[in-house]
C-alpha cells in the first residue's frame, strides 16, 4: 500500500497514513485519463451557436428574374444559399455536446488520476481543516505551512462554506468536497490536498 505523510493544520508532520492500493496505487491508464478528460470538456462547451437557413433569413420572398429568355441561371429567391446574405445550409444551431462513457472507465479515470498524483508524489493529506470564520489569511497559512505555492486542488470531507470562502480569492486554489471530485479537477492542478476524512470518504465509494 502506498504511504503519504500526514500534517496537521499547522504543516506539521504527525504521522503517516496507508492509502488503499486499489485507487491510489494502481498503474494509470494515460488512455483512460484522456478520454475522461475529452469528456468533461465536452460536457463544458455551451452549444449555444446559431446560424440562420434559409427559411429564417429575412427577405427572397419574390423570385428575381422571369425564369426564361434573360441568359441567366434561374433563380427562385435571393436568399438562396449560394447568393451573398443567403441562408446557410448546415450551418450549427443549439446542441449539446456532452455525452457518457462507462462506468467502469469513469471509475477507472478517477483511480488513474489520484494515482499518478501519488506517483508524482504531489498529494498532501491533512489530519483535519476546518476554520471559525471564512478567513483568505489563515487558509493562506495552512499553504504556506505545507509549502504549497502552485495550482492547488483541496478535497474536504463535505461542503464546508468556511473553508470554500477562505480559499475563494486564492488564485489557483480550488476546494471540492470528495463526492465531487473529478478527473479534471485532478489533472488540472500541480498538488492535491485531501483531508483526513475525505481519503476514507474517497476509499469508500472507489475501492
Amino acid at each position: 500500500m502506498p504511504k503519504v505523510a500526514l500534517f496537521n493544520q499547522n504543516g506539521s508532520k504527525v504521522g503517516d497514513i496507508e492509502l488503499n492500493d486499489t485507487v491510489f496505487g494502481i498503474e494509470p491508464n494515460k488512455h483512460v485519463l484522456f478520454e475522461a478528460v475529452l469528456m468533461q470538456r465536452a460536457s463544458l462547451r455551451q452549444g449555444n451557436h446559431k446560424v440562420k437557413g434559409r427559411s429564417e433569413v429575412r427577405g427572397g420572398g419574390r423570385k428575381p428574374w422571369r425564369q426564361k429568355g434573360t441568359g441567366r441561371a434561374r433563380q427562385g429567391s435571393i436568399r438562396s444559399p449560394q447568393w451573398r446574405g443567403g441562408g446557410t445550409v448546415f450551418g450549427p444551431v443549439p446542441r449539446s455536446y456532452s455525452y457518457k462513457l462507462p462506468k467502469k472507465v469513469r471509475r477507472l479515470a478517477i483511480k488513474s488520476a489520484l494515482s499518478s498524483k501519488v506517483v508524482e508524489e504531489n498529494i498532501l493529506v491533512l489530519e483535519a481543516l476546518s476554520f471559525d470564520a471564512p478567513k483568505t489569511k489563515e487558509f493562506a497559512n495552512v499553504l504556506k505551512g505545507l509549502s504549497v505555492n502552485s495550482k492547488t486542488l483541496v478535497v474536504t470531507d463535505g461542503l464546508d462554506e468556511n473553508v470554500a470562502l477562505s480559499a475563494r480569492n486564492i488564485p489557483g486554489v480550488t476546494v471540492v468536497p470528495a463526492d465531487g471530485i473529478s478527473v479534471l479537477d485532478v489533472l488540472g492542478h500541480d498538488k492535491l490536498v485531501m483531508t483526513k476524512s475525505a481519503v476514507e470518504k474517497v476509499e469508500e465509494v472507489l475501492a
